[in-house]
């Protein structure tokens, strides 16, 4: 498939014990560096356009730096992150009048970034950093979120009288709460003059008293979107939050030596060396708080909604070493039996099946297990593969599209031309691009009687706005199919009452509950989409007759039954939010291609 970009990965730790214990247990000073840098590595997937990583010491000398920040782009971010700061490490001078070297402390907080926006550069990469003279003022923020109320939290912070310096979702959210953790610094300063303490005493009341709990409440409240939000004080309080529709991942790990929070199970199993069973799910709407003296507390800040988990997760971002998604993956495979028998005609005695590249490779076995249930003697080949080295980046123009065509190659050989059916599975079908300028061109190469591309998700006809890289409607391939047949069948006055429904939405006078969009798809069976795409993707040239067969909605709910976030698939957003921006990004379409509504508005 076409590679999806992802918002992003998180990874967390909290040391419960003082230094000299893991130097003693460990054997090194830098136990904690060291384990962080296991999971943002193991976490790469999640995000190769830049990383960030930043620190807090509670024990530093005043007069010294206690809270670090080291951020880098591109995909060797991580490993610019810590060179730098192991030379900063080792260049730290051994006469330092007691301060401790940077990047020691109690504290870390590391982070992979994938733009699902057009804002990239070293600004936008997290963590976010808030700073103050006070310690319980400063404030640094990572997630893996995506707001879709950007411009309504704006206008708050607005009205408020701040003046926000740039207008993204991840300082608008620094700025807010770093406002309501002035607000709850200032509430414990007025206590603390009530019983009477003066100057660093209220300091110290200050700095143990902080509860981030108050301060998440009256800040989220205000958003709508899909998030995993993490943050450390200067004061000692380490944070993370999820969504009360628990769309984005996150887990957790607590010993007494320590407190680790990831947005993958296996990172954590792997990292520490522990079983699946001492991990915990962070809970929708949940917090975990972990205060100045260590304490880790859970607490329900918002109020849970439906549970709607990305199922993309589950599919397609996720490591397939988490024994549930490798079963679900397999599940997946296996759902698709009827469908590929029928699309072979019955004939799996000339029928080879494969695979393309490499995240569709577990799902691929549960689909050979469910063939071979059925006639034994399948023939399995790994036809294509993805030469990982070649970079389309280096050409421009018409070569460019010839030296994407070369990033897959083939198994020559591996089939009878003109005999053998070639089934090969891929997690989805966003765009179709890939297929349409590689993958079909490839495989016509090895002259198969037909091409059956299987996707082991449903038909994406609607847009994400909760952190993958598929904002536009117009983009996708199914919806691109389903304008097509509108055209074809005379149907585009269905598409222009849904244009001046959703304007009429979106301008306030219906509420945007109800996903008008859907109403497009609805003269249409799934097989009739499936077929316009092939239509529209098959390259002219190319003879082999080509079928695309994808998962139902129903199968994808058998395999994945705990993660019930389809939006992509079904229209059913899990916020306001959610719907509101594709009433918004239907509108741009319909407006940018008015040809298609000639006649009608």
């Amino acid at each position: 498939m076409e590679t999806l970009k992802h918002e992003c990965g998180v990874a967390m730790i909290r040391l419960l014990r003082d230094a000299d214990y893991y130097k003693r247990k460990y054997g090194t000073d830098r136990y904690a560096l060291e384990k962080l840098y296991l999971m943002m590595e193991k976490q790469r997937n999640r995000g190769q356009e830049g990383a960030g990583l930043a620190c807090v010491s509670m024990l530093q000398r005043p007069g010294h730096e206690y809270m670090y920040r080291e951020k880098a782009e591109g995909r060797d971010a991580i490993a610019k992150i810590f060179a730098s700061i192991y030379n900063k490490l080792k260049t730290f001078p051994a006469d330092s009048d007691g301060a401790l070297p940077p990047f020691t402390g109690e504290m870390y907080m590391g982070h992979l970034r994938y733009s699902t926006t057009d804002r990239r550069g070293l600004t936008y990469i997290h963590p976010f950093l808030r700073r103050n003279n006070w310690k319980a003022k400063n404030l640094c923020l990572c997630g893996n979120f995506n707001m879709t109320n950007v411009g309504e939290v704006f206008d708050c912070l607005l009205r408020q009288g701040q003046c926000p310096r740039i207008f993204s979702d991840g300082y608008i959210m620094l700025e807010l709460m770093g406002h309501r953790l002035d607000r709850e610094v200032e509430r414990n300063y007025n206590i603390a003059r009530r019983e009477g303490l003066q100057g660093v005493d209220i300091t110290r009341y200050i700095d143990g008293h902080v509860d981030m709990g108050n301060v998440l409440q009256t800040t989220m409240r205000h958003f709508d979107g899909g998030y995993v939000v993490c943050g450390l004080t200067g004061s000692g309080e380490m944070f993370a939050m999820r969504d009360p529709n628990g769309i984005r991942p996150a887990f957790f790990y607590a010993s007494d030596e320590l407190v680790a929070v990831a947005s993958e199970r296996p990172v954590l199993q792997t990292t520490f060396d522990i079983a699946a069973d001492n991990i915990r799910e962070i809970n929708p709407g949940e917090a975990l708080l972990v205060n100045r003296a260590g304490k880790v507390m859970r607490r329900q800040i918002l109020a849970p909604g439906e549970k709607r988990a990305c199922s993309f997760e589950r599919i397609y971002f996720s490591r397939g070493n988490d024994i549930d998604i490798h079963r679900e993956r397999k599940l997946l495979g296996r759902g698709l039996k009827d469908d590929i028998i029928r699309a072979v005609g019955g004939d799996l005695a000339h029928t080879v099946l494969s695979y393309i590249p490499n995240t569709a490779e577990v799902a691929y076995y549960g689909m050979q297990e469910a063939i071979r249930e059925v006639f034994p003697d399948i023939r399995t080949e790994k036809v294509l593969w993805k030469d990982l080295k070649l970079r389309t980046f280096i050409t421009e123009g018409d070569s460019r599209g010839q030296l994407a065509g070369h990033v897959y190659d083939i198994t020559a050989g591996s089939i009878t031309p003109g005999e053998d059916y070639l089934v090969v599975i891929d997690d989805s079908i966003v765009r179709g691009t890939t297929l349409r300028e590689s993958i079909l061109e490839i495989l016509d190469r090895l002259k198969p009687k037909k091409i059956v591309v299987v996707s082991s998700a449903p038909q994406i006809r609607y847009p994400d706005f909760y952190g993958i890289d598929m904002p536009r409607i117009g983009d996708l391939i199914a919806f691109q199919a389903c304008v097509a047949l509108l055209k074809e069948t005379g149907r585009q006055g269905v598409l222009a009452r849904a244009y001046n429904d959703a304007r009429d939405a979106s301008s306030g006078l219906k509420t945007p509950d109800d996903n008008i969009v859907r109403a497009i798809y609805e003269p249409f069976t799934a097989r009739q989409l499936s077929d316009m795409m092939v239509r529209l993707l098959r390259p002219r040239h190319i003879t082999t007759p080509v079928e695309l067969v994808f998962q139902s909605i129903e199968g994808l709910r058998k395999a994945i039954p705990r993660h019930t976030g389809d939006w992509y698939f079904t229209g059913h957003y899990p916020t306001p939010g959610g719907t509101r921006m594709l009433l918004e990004s239907f509108i741009s379409y319909v407006e940018a291609n008015k040809d298609v509504l000639l006649g009608f508005i």
